[in-house]
């Protein structure tokens, strides 16, 4: 890695490579969801990551960067801690509380992506690639904001509410 460029172009690869992960772990977070609103949210983050797929090919097609080759380790990492989420038996609304937390992670590491990959692309000039990025980053922080309401405003206070009926008993 030799220069900014050089950086740019490693960095649109491995966030390829997450979107592309994401792809196929977010419709089995959805069959796994119990919360209507939690399923409706991962399938509509599903519709926006495919449109963050092509906006980053038609960042690599105008710029002339293959963006296939690279696997991105940090998104198989939090993939690998959703599918533990998956396999897991429990409560309904527990297991929820689980997906959004696994969500939430993979959206947090997006964000982080996504800002940076925008600020280099700015810094080299590459404007319309940085409005490209910055309109998926902000497509990303809305997931995450709409996660942190079905978390705070629904499944958490069900998760809650299990668990006292069932110390209860």
């Amino acid at each position: 890695m030799e220069s900014l460029s050089d950086l740019f172009e490693d960095e649109l690869k491995d966030v390829f490579s997450a979107e592309n992960q994401l792809l196929k772990a977010l419709p089995k977070m959805e069959k796994k969801a119990t919360h209507a609103g939690l399923k409706k949210a991962f399938s509509s983050h599903l519709e926006e990551t495919k449109g963050h797929v092509e906006r980053l090919n038609q960042i690599g097609q105008e710029l002339g960067i293959k963006l296939t080759g690279k696997k991105c380790a940090a998104m198989e990492g939090l993939v690998e801690e959703g599918k533990e989420v998956i396999e897991e038996d429990g409560p309904g609304a527990v297991i929820d509380a689980a997906l959004i937390g696994a969500a939430q992670r993979v959206e947090h590491y997006e964000m982080a992506a996504y800002g940076t990959i925008r600020a280099l692309a700015e810094v080299l000039g590459h404007t319309a690639a940085a409005k490209l990025l910055q309109q998926t980053l902000d497509e990303e922080g809305a997931a995450d904001k709409k996660l942190t309401q079905i978390a705070t405003k629904e499944v958490l206070i069900q998760a809650a509410e299990f668990e006292k009926e069932e110390s209860a008993n």
